[in-house]
């Protein structure tokens, strides 16, 4: 069967002895295959296999001859039966298509897997992973595209699980839902209001899988709330060799602490189960502050606030404060369409391309904006995703580390005064800076510690890119000197033995790595870097 772009197979090992593979042609297994001994390799795409007429009758094929009688099946070699069933698996495979062009959301990373699948079944999965092994490939699993990195990235089989995203459980009583992987949470969002639910927490997006805001530790802020992988109570795993684990705090424990921030490594996550809790609003009220205040008055602030963050002006003094918190009044709104995206987006979009050819321009926008755009009060209420959740506009390039809450005071000032000491360095606005609760999972930024999250970004106006390096270096120095470790899901330049400092637990979290996907199926660019 023909696929846009190329034409794939799979098809199923079929076991034979060694009388049968002298009477069954087969196609000779290829060199570092994988293929184990006493299996068929199928024959490649490009091989015409033809179809004897009698594995066949019926309308569908009227001319064929009629089955033979009851006593002569008795001379029907085992080649004969074997071959029908050859044939039968051709037609039941899962297609894969070629010529796929995969690029994250902001365009900054991509690749061009060989095959590109969008299974619908646990057992379609199952034959990706086992053509993938006949042809010794590797697989990854994508969800949304929203990483800002190349932990998605293959060039050779790439899963997108779009296609398996239902709701399977919703449990009122526990307040639980089990979800597919592939569901968004945007579609969750809706499916959860519809029963009265709630995730207690969100990040910025939601137009992102459920296996994939836990596989690389998404987070949004509110001290007394960890990052999105803390609200799973248990999830499904298929692995490379085909099993499925269920796993939870009381099944299979170990794999559990591993697969709640999997890095897409261990397999392919099938289902997810969410703690979630009862619907809520939220009261968004934004302000106008100074850097000063806010560091001396952190406690302050992240006591007044559950879910209280910052952004901070590089190049001037200027923060806005962001408090969100549960109410039961009406959803309203005092921001102005106008104010947000004819001056927010489009205004600041041909500003920031200007800078691109005088950097300096960058401090004045900064300022600019902060005063335009951010130097009033608003307020907003609405059902809790919609507060949580806002739009990206622009293309950027990110990093996100998060360092022990205590040091936030420090590394903050110690950015502002490198900017200050460095005019030809520019950063654009802005910083923004979270909060997380320790958790005991063990690659979570937040292991063991109360955190801080400093999400730096550069835009990229219409596409273009703009000189980071500098600044991108010198914020990675200081996330280190502090204790800092990178969200997974954006750039970072760390290798393993940056790991194993950072995290206690990198050495058991290996080891079940090691245990699942002994032959690296799951593994790609960035995570050989991770691992090795």
């Amino acid at each position: 069967m023909k696929s846009r772009g190329g034409i794939s197979h799979n098809h199923r090992h079929i076991p034979v002895g060694k009388d049968h593979q002298a009477h069954c042609p087969s196609v000779p297994h290829p060199q570092g295959s994988g293929a184990p001994p006493g299996m068929v390799t199928p024959p490649p795409p490009w091989a015409a296999v033809p179809i004897p007429n009698h594995y066949f009758r019926g309308e569908m094929f009227p001319n064929t001859p009629p089955a033979p009688p009851l006593a002569q099946l008795e001379a029907i070699t085992s080649c004969t039966i074997r071959s029908a069933l050859f044939h039968v698996l051709i037609l039941t495979q899962v297609h894969g298509q070629g010529g796929v062009k995969f690029q994250n959301w902001a365009k900054t990373y991509g690749s061009s897997p060989e095959l590109y699948f969008q299974p619908t079944s646990v057992e379609e999965i199952r034959e990706i992973l086992d053509m993938a092994r006949q042809r010794n490939k590797r697989v990854k699993v994508v969800g949304g595209g929203h990483s800002p990195s190349d932990i998605a990235c293959t060039d050779d089989f790439m899963i997108q699980m779009g296609k398996m995203n239902k709701v399977l459980k919703v449990d009122k009583e526990k307040q639980q839902v089990t979800v597919e992987g592939g569901i968004f949470l945007s579609d969750l969002n809706v499916e959860l209001s519809k029963h009265g639910l709630a995730l207690a927490n969100l990040g910025a997006v939601s137009e992102v899988a459920a296996a994939g805001v836990i596989g690389t530790g998404t987070h949004n802020t509110g001290i007394k709330h960890g990052i999105l992988p803390t609200q799973v109570v248990g999830l499904s795993l298929l692995t490379a060799s085909g099993d499925i684990l269920e796993c939870s705090e009381s099944i299979n424990a170990d794999i559990f602490q591993a697969a709640r921030l999997h890095l897409g490594c261990l397999g392919v996550v099938l289902t997810v189960t969410f703690q979630c809790v009862p619907q809520f609003h939220l009261h968004e009220v934004t302000f106008p502050s100074t850097l000063t205040e806010v560091l001396n008055h952190l406690d302050d602030h992240l006591k007044r606030s559950q879910y209280f963050r910052f952004l901070w002006f590089p190049h001037s003094e200027n923060v806005t404060v962001i408090y969100q918190d549960p109410t039961n009044k009406p959803p309203s709104s005092s921001a102005n369409w106008f104010w947000d995206y004819a001056v927010g987006y489009y205004l600041l979009e041909f500003l920031l391309w200007i800078s691109t050819f005088v950097p300096s321009l960058v401090r004045w926008i900064n300022r600019f904006f902060f005063w335009l755009l951010f130097s009033s009060r608003v307020e907003n209420i609405n059902v809790s995703y919609k507060i949580f959740n806002y739009e990206c506009r622009f293309k950027q390039h990110v990093q996100d580390w998060a360092i022990p809450i205590e040091k936030t005071k420090e590394a903050l000032l110690e950015l502002k005064a490198a900017l200050e000491n460095n005019p030809k360095m520019v950063a654009h606005y802005p910083v923004e800076v979270r909060f997380a609760r320790a958790d005991e999972i063990w690659l979570s930024p937040c292991f063991q510690r109360d955190s801080c999250y400093m999400n730096i970004i550069m835009y990229r106006p219409y596409g273009k890119n703009v000189p980071r390096l500098n600044y991108w270096l010198t914020y990675e120095g200081i996330m280190k000197k502090y204790g800092g470790r990178p969200h997974w899901a954006k750039a970072h330049s760390c290798t393993r033995k940056d790991f194993e400092k950072m995290y206690p637990a990198f050495p058991k979290f290996c080891s079940v790595r090691d245990k699942l996907d002994p032959t690296g199926m799951f593994l790609n660019t960035y995570l050989e870097k991770v691992f090795y």
